[in-house]
């Protein structure tokens, strides 16, 4: 089978390293791609591919795709959802794995999600929608400013300012409103009661009728170790964590992919793909704080490194809406993920710093570095984006897979560099362990 995967970061390289796994995947692309990814060995001993398109550009991406006779494209970001990949894919009559346009909205229009989690009871903050920010300030007032000001459309990951008082309240209002701090994505903005509790990540795969429910993963959003500093597209995370267990765990899912499921059938959206909640476990239960159409990054680093499954199989299952007849498998290893970022990063950064010390750290049991936003230029491997490298490392406990995460870490350098050193310590700080 021949699979073209749409993106350039660490989770299209996580994806590309699992499908070349693979027996049934004999060609391998990727669009744009990065270095690591097309260092990947397939198992027919064919290397993997980047493709010089970019994960926009849909008209190039359709006669690729058609061209070279693609037989499932795999869709990583969420920008080429939002715009209707899966849509132009599958009027071609291409296999495409993904949620189409519409069901893409869950994570393109928080506003959507947000009316569609109240109109079906999924549980989640008390919140309203803005245009217009003397209405939006009064709402903070009413929440004493303690509160999440969101963005509704698609920011990088970046569009959620968290404020614990009035004064920063106010002015996430107007930089959102007034000053569109985020363009066209900020014109409406979504404020959410301010949740208190543990953050979770839950994903679940999803064929329009089935959800199969992957384990826990705890993101780490903030940039500063302490979750202190501006909001990142994420700067590390591991699974499964301490938080809830099998039954709990159920429990939860249940209480948000019932309703999902049942919501979406009523309105005629099929969602096929991955959905990924952000979930806030409050003392009055979990609460959604947000819905996501696609894999995280960086969780899926730490889910692939664990699925003991063949993923072909189960994004082709997820296609032909066969997943009632598949259960999902892992590792009872432990996976961490440490982001390294470049200088600066979520703000301004410099592009073009030499990556040293990957050799070394490639050849270390347990651990895979997967490029995010990395480039080659002549034989040099250098930065090229706010999130460079995601070292993962998995062993039979979390301090275990911690200490071999960070020492391969410690063995990478690139001028600027920069990462969290406190990946995964709430979990040793809770009274169990994964």
């Amino acid at each position: 089978m021949k699979v073209l995967i749409i993106g350039s970061g660490g989770r299209e390289h996580a994806l590309a390293w699992k499908l070349a796994q693979s027996p049934h995947v004999t060609s391998l692309c990727c669009a744009p791609g990065n270095p690591g990814v097309a260092a990947e060995l397939l198992r027919n001993g064919s290397l993997a591919e980047s493709v010089p398109i970019a994960a926009e550009d849909l008209p190039a991406l359709l006669s690729f795709a058609t061209e070279h006779r693609v037989d499932l494209t795999v869709v990583g970001p969420d920008n080429p959802l939002a715009l209707g990949v899966v849509d132009l894919f599958s009027a071609r009559g291409l296999r495409i794995w993904g949620p189409n346009k519409q069901a893409a909205r869950f994570e393109s229009s928080k506003a959507f999600s947000q009316a569609f989690m109240e109109r079906y009871g999924i549980p989640t903050a008390r919140s309203a929608t803005f245009r217009e920010p003397e209405p939006a300030r009064a709402f903070v007032r009413s929440l004493d400013g303690r509160c999440a000001v969101k963005a509704d459309g698609l920011a990088l990951g970046k569009g959620v300012l968290i404020c614990r008082d009035l004064d920063s309240a106010l002015r996430a209002v107007d930089d959102m409103l007034l000053r569109h701090a985020f363009g066209a994505a900020s014109s409406e903005i979504v404020i959410q009661e301010l949740l208190e509790g543990i953050e979770i990540s839950l994903h679940a795969l999803c064929d329009g009728h089935t959800a199969l429910p992957f384990p826990t993963a705890q993101d780490h959003k903030r940039a500063l170790d302490g979750d202190l500093g501006l909001n990142t597209g994420g700067m590390g995370t591991y699974s499964p964590t301490p938080f809830l267990d099998e039954n709990a765990l159920a429990r939860v899912s249940d209480a948000i992919l019932k309703p999902f499921l049942h919501g979406c059938i009523q309105e005629g959206i099929h969602f096929q793909g991955i959905l990924y909640p952000g979930v806030m476990l409050t003392k009055d239960g979990p609460k959604v704080l947000e819905f996501n159409a696609r894999f995280g990054d960086p969780e899926t680093q730490v889910y692939l490194t664990r699925l003991q499954n063949d993923l072909f199989e189960l994004l082709d299952a997820s296609v032909s809406g066969t997943l009632r007849a598949t259960q999902l498998r892992w590792s009872p290893t432990v996976s961490v993920c440490v982001v390294m970022a470049s200088g600066g990063y979520p703000g301004s950064y410099e592009k073009g710093k030499p990556i040293f010390g990957l050799e070394e750290t490639a050849a270390v049991p347990g651990v895979k570095v997967f490029h995010a936003g990395t480039a080659k230029v002549g034989p040099n491997l250098v930065t090229n984006g706010g999130r460079v490298l995601g070292v993962t490392a998995w062993d039979s406990s979390l301090p275990r897979a911690r200490e071999k995460a960070y020492a391969a870490a410690r063995g990478i350098r690139f001028e600027g560099g920069f990462y969290r050193r406190d990946i995964g310590e709430k979990a040793l700080e809770a009274p169990t362990s994964p």
